[in-house]
């Protein structure tokens, strides 16, 4: 029954939304409807409200959204949202200060003599536009009124001239910073958790184990993430976008002749172009480059960017005017300011412990107050000039308002489609599609880019993403990143602004556009974009690293980098490990036999041991990478003949899993009507009839199930965990070996501060004999501390241990204690004589053996990755891992 329900919820939402209704009413009010019309029905026909739902009913539903709509705002892995209103300022003032024009003369005068120049300079100046401001429809109105007249004025074909225009324009949902992709992470977000848990149940289900290994799990994608991943299919877009009309002029230059330039190429020239092109590419480069460098996080990056476009505004607004650069050249000067004196005091002012320190945090007060001077002359500039600012923030209100209330809605929505049962009705016809993931993700591509006619960008992220994107995710056999599928998404439905009926680039345009152009042109000149969009898509799916490489690599860079010891990089690392250890096999080899001949024999047995156990595992090294590669390629070469019938099975198992519940949902039913007054016997028999069947079928089913399941299963997991064991071996074994070289070069470098401690001893037996046992004891236990920041000093200490509970209690044996004192100055000594002579004959051979294998049998133990290893590593991981077979 709630199935009618469902269709119901659809049909209220189509109907608000054709009719005209605004979206950030039509979503929520579809959902209150529906709801209330499905509770209703269930009191009246039932006598129970929750009757007609298929997850709870309306008090969980309203749990539901309450949540939904207190996580938008205080939940903190949701704060990214902040960043949407400090973008939208950064766009609005950027398109008010008329940067967009200044851009467009320029990149028109220096591209118009090529063939297709101008088209090519609109498509320039779009991703710029994109990157700063990100605002679809300023962007094509501005390029409308500037571009399009010049451009038809120069005989270009008006389909082409005006699908160069709307399409440049939307670059600003895929060109980072974008709403869209914030608005996306934020949803993925919550999309990838219940990915992460349907893929942990399903791994519980297939293998019977609790814990599923780390390398298994989905991973979220942040606003940063996103923006780095759509940076590169970005770049490729607006390349296409050229290539097309660079292309289209040289095959048929009537279409886009070249525009020779009438002025002269001269400094006045250069510097013009300068003007209008340094400052968006300072801005961009602050902005992303923030991010990409991990120096600000998105919402920091945010507001750098809106304090950028405004001061960028405040000079455009005063333009020919005098001092109209001041607040500009004021704020760059305070900045590059406070980053030398970062680079050249301290600037913690709990930090301060001379006046030096505190002169520096003074400079720094002072480049602090000159930076806010600056911007605060810069918005008084853009309050008072045409009440620019006014309108400004009213403009980014109401956006913001707009984009937060639809999010609401589309919450609400949303919990009222997975009450009605509507996501696992989805679930089951995508997962029942032939063809597994690839088929089930072409599908929803089809249905987002068909939506796209009809939905606005931001009705299909916050409605459609939230029920598909945990499906997807979840999957193991490809196994996507929640980066590439956002980006995927992404610029899908980059397209709804220009296809048909109700592209939105097609609107502004046609407002704009001479009368003389059709209609039909413009929809024309914007089909062919559309093809170009569906290419880059296909590119970027064709080759997931364009999307994941970056996201990766910034990640493994980062100040927050993750070790090398990371258990999620292992594979990846041991894959580039292995390439370095046969490169370099005869010059780890020969380290490894020269420290040998290295004299310890002066050593406690102790360490002369452990080194010596050290040099042993140095050298079973390689014949451990042997026994991971011969595991590997067993495992390998037994997956490809039981790949079809894990698959196989699987999927039976799956049937079989979806009959058991369909008959436990008709048991339950039955057991219902059997507790009716009075009992409808005629139903009771048909619910009987309809288990009997299911169970027939279930068990018909079952046994389809090959005889040699079982044995190849067995056969894989004892590959597997044979595969496990053997890198689990070589690790243990690298990590111990090169654990010793570390902790003796440490000891080593340590010699001058433990022979510093030899003299305390001395002042501490006087104190036992003469000062009470709670001064005694304190003494101690600070030469306790001291003893403890050294390395490999237990015992030393085990004995200063004992002397302080010597003076423990009512009765204190000092003369226990200062002979405990005195055998720990005893062992003391002797330890300084062997690390003193350790680091005369020693240190030497050690650091030569350090420097031949830190990279490979001690990568793991190093604090960062190098710069070759993240790369290989974010090349690694860019690369989905079908991970069928575990599950």
């Amino acid at each position: 029954m709630e199935l009618y329900f469902l269709v119901l919820l659809i049909a209220l939402m189509v109907f608000a939304l054709t009719a005209g209704f605004p979206v950030a009413f039509a979503l929520p009010g579809s959902a209150v409807l529906a709801i209330a019309i499905a509770a209703l029905c269930g009191w009246l026909f039932e006598g129970n409200p929750d009757a007609y739902f298929a997850l709870g009913g309306p008090n969980q539903w309203l749990s539901a959204g309450v949540t939904n709509y207190r996580s938008l705002y205080w939940v903190a892995e949701r704060d990214t949202l902040i960043a949407i209103p400090l973008f939208i300022f950064m766009g609005i003032m950027l398109q008010r200060s008329r940067i967009a024009e200044d851009l467009l003369v320029a990149m028109a005068q220096l591209f118009g003599p090529i063939p297709g120049g101008l088209g090519i300079s609109v498509v320039f100046v779009g991703a710029l536009l994109a990157a700063t401001t990100g605002i679809v429809g300023a962007t094509v109105i501005a390029m409308g009124l500037i571009s399009l007249p010049a451009m038809l004025r120069n005989n270009y074909s008006k389909s082409l001239a005006c699908g160069t225009i709307c399409a440049s324009g939307t670059l600003g949902q895929i060109i980072p910073p974008s709403i869209v992709l914030i608005i996306l992470a934020d949803q993925l977000s919550n999309a990838a958790d219940q990915a992460a848990t349907t893929r942990k149940a399903e791994y519980k289900e297939a293998t019977g184990e609790f814990s599923m290994p780390g390398d298994f799990d989905v991973v979220t994608a942040s606003a940063g993430d996103m923006f780095m991943g759509a940076f590169i299919p970005g770049l490729i877009l607006v390349g296409i976008y050229m290539l097309y009309i660079l292309i289209s002029a040289l095959i048929k230059p009537a279409n886009a002749p070249p525009v020779p330039f009438e002025g002269e190429y001269d400094r006045k020239f250069v510097l013009r172009v300068l003007l209008a092109l340094v400052p968006p590419l300072t801005l961009i480069f602050i902005v992303l480059g923030s991010i990409i460098l991990g120096v600000a996080t998105v919402n920091q990056a945010g507001a750098i960017g809106a304090i950028g476009a405004m001061i960028m505004g405040s000079y455009r607004l005063m333009e020919g005017k005098k001092r109209a650069y001041y607040p500009a050249i004021l704020t760059i000067g305070s900045v590059v300011a406070i980053v030398i004196l970062l680079s050249l005091f301290d600037l913690n002012i709990k930090n301060i412990k001379s006046g030096y320190d505190a002169f520096g945090i003074g400079l720094a007060c002072i480049a602090t107050a000159v930076l806010v001077y600056a911007i605060s002359w810069a918005a008084w500039r853009a309050y008072k000039i045409d009440n620019t600012l006014h309108s400004v923030m009213m403009d980014t209100a109401k956006t913001t308002s707009m984009v937060f209330i639809i999010l609401l809605g589309a919450a609400m929505l949303t919990s009222a489609f997975r009450g009605f049962g509507g996501e696992e009705l989805v679930k089951e016809h995508l997962t029942a599609l032939p063809g597994g993931f690839w088929t089930q993700f072409i599908v929803v591509m089809a249905v987002i880019f068909f939506l796209g006619f009809f939905l606005d960008f931001l009705e299909i992220a916050v409605v459609v993403v939230p029920i598909v994107a945990p499906i997807l995710l979840a999957d193991p056999s490809a196994n996507v990143s929640a980066v590439w599928f956002g980006v995927m998404v992404g610029l899908n439905i980059q397209t709804s602004f220009l296809t048909p009926p109700f592209g939105f680039s097609l609107f502004y345009l046609r407002g704009v556009a001479p009368k003389d152009v059709r209609t039909l042109q413009i929809y024309k000149g914007a089909a062919a974009f559309i093809v170009l969009q569906l290419l880059g898509l296909a590119i970027a799916g064709a080759f997931p690293s364009l999307v994941n490489y970056l996201p990766n690599k910034t990640h493994l860079v980062s100040e927050t980098a993750p070790p090398p010891s990371n258990p999620k990089l292992q594979e990846c690392l041991e894959e580039y490990q292995f390439v370095v250890y046969d490169r370099d096999k005869e010059v780890i080899q020969a380290a490894v036999e020269r420290i040998q001949t290295a004299n310890i024999a002066y050593l406690p047995d102790e360490y002369q041991e452990r080194l010596n156990q050290s040099y042993k595992q140095a050298g079973a090294t390689f014949a451990l990478i042997e026994d991971v590669r011969s595991a590997e390629i067993k495992l390998d070469n037994y997956s490809q003949d039981y790949r079809p019938l894990h698959i196989k099975v699987r999927q039976i198992q799956k049937d079989v899993r979806r009959l058991e519940k369909d008959i436990e949902e008709l048991d339950e039913e039955r057991q219902r009507v059997r507790f009716e007054e009075p009992v409808d016997q005629s139903r009771l028999d048909r619910i009987q009839a309809r288990i009997s069947g299911l169970e027939t079928e279930r068990d018909a089913l079952a046994a389809t199930v090959p005889e040699n399941w079982k044995d190849a299963r067995a056969e894989f997991e004892q590959l597997a965990k044979a595969e496990t064991t053997a890198r689990r071996k070589y690790r243990q074994n690298v990590d111990e070996s090169y654990d010793m070289i570390r902790t003796m070069r440490k000891m080593i470098a340590e010699s001058d501060a433990l022979a510093a401690l030899q003299e305390r001893y001395d002042p501490l037996i006087e104190l036992i004999r003469k000062k009470t046992a709670k001064e005694s004891t304190e003494a101690i236990k600070a030469l306790e501390s001291e003893l403890d920041a050294l390395t490999e000093t237990h015992r030393i200490k085990s004995k200063l241990s004992r002397a302080r509970r010597a003076l423990r209690g009512d009765n204190p044996d000092q003369q226990k204690a200062i002979e405990e004192v005195m055998q720990s100055a005893e062992i003391l000594q002797n330890e300084i004589v062997w690390h003193q002579r350790a680091a005369d004959d020693l240190r030497a051979d050690l650091d030569e053996y350090h420097e031949a294998v830190k990279l490979t049998i001690g990568m793991r133990m190093q604090e960062r990755l190098t710069g070759d290893q993240a790369e290989a590593i974010a090349e690694c991981k860019s690369v989905h891992k079908d991970l069928t077979l575990f599950f």
